[in-house]
């Protein structure tokens, strides 16, 4: 029982005042466990335990650092163990537990494929040079910004916003913003440079809030029969159907229920939800609006990364001002249903992008994912039914209840209807996000993107955890289906463009390097495999190919990887190495 006793540690009035500030008033009552502690309030304990990752970031924001004594202030007031306090504490990228000194912030470097192209390493010697305290991580969601950068700064409410001086990348922008004037063919995207995205009245004089007017007047089953008919599928990597899993929500009785918005893609090369929650945020809560009053459920929640403060600032607008004008709380537009939503910030952790380690982080806990069954559909929040969608699902189901299911079909194909966004950067000329009807080429959408910067080598599809594919497969039609028989994945939408000067042994290196840094250590085939792959990697550096005995070692571990590992993380760590390998783009002794 050694965890759960403070250290000799003490908090400063400071940190009182900044943990307090964030925290509601019931959960600043102190429950000391006893043998004497009734059922009641341990599950009054229990039920606060949601607010550790909120305080922490007070902490983290107002401080500068998380100390031992700060910490102990939030394990005393919340009752949580300081050893798992201390626990979750150290497992996001952007929580320090050691004191800065007098440094006011720190420059996230992103080192990930897009901005590892675009010189990144140099960027952060730069940066350095000139008296910056640099931390090389992850990528930052701005990949048509490379290099990017994030400074999080010390003494303010949040770190400086992603629109701001700290983007390293003279003369960015966002492909979408041309196409602003012309929303011929535009869906998810079509208010976007149209709408002024901190104003509800804008939003509902362009068609705002009617998809879910007639969303309470068609009743739940009958908005999830639509999205059904509609073949509405996930965008966030998965391609699950939307339709089945609101369905298994709305099935369960008797239990509070949730619906969330997985705004934390973390996926190096991905940035299309971090555009539309910048320039559409009142979609995004119309959307999750709508899941939630179709399934029954009275609780909503956005988790949205922590490297995302305008999308954050923005959203928190949103969302204050649909509840003022009665579109959130306990009479939503009049129905007499009530939903609210309540907005909670990751912190760097690529993992938690996972549904259920997603879960996890909200309540407290480390980002870890749990084995599956019982699926989140019966056992997901507090262990209540839960749905969790990305925000460009949910976008498009604002789409198929305003426009009909029949409406929604009028482009993309058969098995994959309607429109898909997809994130190009690297070797493209236009790096941005697209939207373009499911079926588009690859070839066609490269052309959208402006062409192809140098003689293309291998494209990149799905992310670090896709898979590369050659220059000739341009003919590829942009759907889950073909990509899949091609042996690749559309995954969350990521196209990046490699030219033929790109040394594709240190680009692997980084990304295997990648996956040993994100890996929650969980499980053994993953946190065992993920590092020896990239120790055979670097090998490889140094040895300039790879012997038989090697490659078959990477083999054998991605074979142990997709089969044993708990979440998807392991199952798809390797595709980039393995279809590397079979490409030539590293060397091999074979």
């Amino acid at each position: 029982m050694a965890d759960l006793h403070l250290t000799i540690d003490n908090s400063t009035d400071a940190e009182r005042i900044s943990v307090d500030a964030v925290l509601a008033p019931d959960a600043r009552v102190v429950i000391h466990e006893s043998e004497r502690l009734v059922r009641g309030g341990m599950a009054r304990k229990n039920d606060r335990r949601h607010l550790l990752l909120p305080a922490l970031h007070a902490l983290q924001a107002d401080i500068g650092w998380i100390s031992a004594g700060g910490l102990n202030y939030i394990s005393d007031v919340l009752q949580v163990p300081p050893a798992e306090a201390y626990g979750v504490a150290t497992f996001y990228e952007l929580f320090r537990t050691e004191d800065p000194g007098h440094s006011d912030s720190t420059v996230h470097v992103c080192m990930d494929t897009s901005c590892h192209i675009a010189g990144a390493e140099a960027f952060a010697q730069a940066l350095e040079a000139d008296g910056k305290q640099v931390h090389r991580g992850p990528c930052l969601g701005q990949c048509e910004r490379a290099p990017a950068q994030f400074v999080q700064g010390r003494g303010a409410a949040d770190s400086v916003p992603a629109d701001a001086d700290n983007i390293a990348s003279p003369g960015a922008f966002l492909s979408i913003q041309r196409a602003a004037g012309d929303t011929g063919g535009l869906r998810l995207l079509a208010n976007i440079g149209v709408v002024d995205p901190t104003s509800l009245v804008s939003y509902r004089e362009h068609g705002g809030y009617v998809a879910l007017e007639k969303a309470l007047s068609m009743g739940g089953q009958g908005v999830i029969d639509e999205v059904r008919l509609a073949g509405l599928t996930g965008r966030g990597g998965a391609g699950f159907p939307t339709a089945i899993k609101w369905q298994g929500v709305a099935d369960e009785q008797g239990r509070p229920k949730h619906v969330i918005a997985n705004a934390d893609e973390s996926e190096p090369g991905t940035f299309k939800d971090r555009t539309l929650m910048e320039n559409d945020p009142f979609a995004l809560i119309e959307g999750l609006t709508i899941a939630g009053v179709s399934v029954g459920a009275e609780n909503g929640w956005i988790y949205i990364r922590g490297e995302y403060p305008l999308a954050t600032t923005r959203l928190t607008n949103a969302i204050e001002q649909a509840r003022t004008a009665g579109l959130l709380g306990d009479d939503v537009m009049g129905s007499s249903q009530r939903f609210d939503i309540e907005l909670r910030r990751g912190a760097g952790a690529y993992i938690c992008g996972e549904e259920t380690a997603l879960l996890e982080s909200i309540e407290g806990f480390r980002g870890e994912p749990r084995n599956k069954p019982p699926f989140p559909s019966t056992h997901g929040l507090f262990g209540e039914p839960t749905a969790v969608n990305n925000p460009e699902t949910l976008l498009n189901a604002v789409y198929i209840v305003r426009n009909s299911a029949a409406g929604y079909r009028l482009v993309g194909t058969e098995r994959s209807p309607g429109t898909r966004l997809f994130c190009l950067s690297g070797h493209v000329a236009n790096p941005g996000v697209y939207e373009v009807p499911q079926g588009t080429t690859l070839g066609e959408m490269i052309e959208i993107a402006g062409g192809a910067t140098g003689s293309t080598r291998a494209i990149l599809m799905g992310g670090a955890a896709g898979s590369f594919i050659d220059a000739d497969q341009l003919d590829m039609p942009l759907t889950g289906e073909d990509t899949r028989e091609r042996g690749t994945t559309l995954g969350s939408g990521v196209i990046t463009l490699f030219d033929d000067t790109v040394d594709f042994v240190l680009l692997l290196t980084r990304i295997t390097e990648f996956f040993k840094s994100e890996s929650c250590g969980q499980c053994v085939p993953c946190r065992v495999g993920t590092t020896r792959q990239h120790e055979v990697i670097v090998e490889m550096g140094v040895r300039g190919s790879l012997s038989e005995e090697r490659n078959t070692l990477i083999d054998d571990m991605a074979l142990a990887m997709a089969d044993a590992s708990i979440c998807g993380l392991g199952h798809t760590a390797a595709g980039a190495v393995q279809s590397a390998i079979r490409l030539g783009l590293i060397g091999s002794a074979l």
